[in-house]
């Protein structure tokens, strides 16, 4: 498979018209049209379902699809990082986050950074730690904030000098609002939003079995996304404090849990990395 053929296809499946990605890829139809039938020539598999005005993803378009975008991002990190490599200043440094409050010390750490080093960038991925973690592995990422425990073996780490604590987010007319702790017992009978991580890990410490009991009818990845489901009445959301607007001027109201739930914040990197200039002096910042 040639990077230049999974362009094409990426740029027909985001599209979902043959006509419409040939005229952003600059190439005819004809020639578009036939290097996608070759590549599903030597693939062995047809990767898109025809109609007379538009084209979708087949099953195994759609793995290719999720495959091509991380080979073809890939490449091209791959290229900026070998130009940056010899780079005395600049250079770019790629960072994968979990929504937290904490991020603040990694946004200092990174105007330092930039005030002390011309010309180098950040870039920001927002996803939970599986998320990051993953991308952290294909080397899609040079370091990662997580809020979970991780393999020591693997990754290299500096716990940062904050911890976010769990608590429940509601609406400024529900009765738990007016309550200065949320315990177990509260969320017996209230309708539970809440992320597929914190659930699956945080929440099951917090309340053990009572877990699985728990009226749960919302999950996601998005702290900001989920606080909409709480503004529209579909129940309370289980979150970190501060990541939230709940105060003056907020139609919701955030509440800790009781016993505390505390998540400590790590960043880490891969053992053995070979880092960009930029990167490197990144990580000499945290370590010192």
């Amino acid at each position: 498979m040639e990077l230049r053929v999974l362009k094409y296809f990426i740029a027909i499946a985001r599209e979902g018209n043959m006509t419409r990605a040939a005229e952003i890829l600059h190439v005819t139809q004809p020639t578009l049209s036939k290097q996608i039938k070759d590549l599903e020539i030597e693939l062995g598999k047809k990767l898109f379902a025809r109609t007379n005005y538009a084209v979708r993803l087949t099953a195994e378009g759609e793995i290719l699809y999720k495959r091509a975008l991380d080979i073809v991002t890939l490449a091209a990190d791959t290229v900026d990082e070998l130009k940056n490599m010899e780079a005395e200043t600049g250079g770019n440094i790629n960072i994968g986050a979990a929504e937290s409050d904490s991020i603040r010390h990694i946004a200092r750490l990174i105007r330092r950074l930039q005030s002390e080093n011309r010309g180098i960038k950040v870039s920001i991925y927002s996803g939970d730690s599986e998320a990051v973690e993953y991308r952290l592995d294909r080397g899609q990422l040079d370091f990662a904030v997580v809020v979970r425990d991780f393999n020591p073996a693997k990754y290299n780490a500096v716990e940062l000098p904050y911890k976010d604590r769990f608590g429940l987010i509601c609406r400024a007319d529900n009765p738990l609002s007016q309550k200065s702790q949320i315990t177990i017992e509260d969320l017996k009978d209230e309708p539970i939003i809440v992320s597929r991580q914190a659930f699956a890990h945080d929440l099951r410490k917090w309340c053990g079995e009572a877990a699985d009991s728990l009226n749960v009818v919302a999950t996601g990845d998005i702290p900001f996304n989920l606080s909409l489901l709480v503004k529209e009445g579909l129940g309370s959301l289980v979150c970190f404090d501060k990541i939230i607007n709940t105060g003056d001027g907020s139609d919701l109201r955030y509440i800790p849990f009781f016993p505390p739930l505390e998540a400590p914040m790590y960043i880490i990197w891969k053992k053995n990395a070979d880092f960009t200039p930029a990167a490197r002096k990144f990580r000499e910042m945290l370590e010192f």
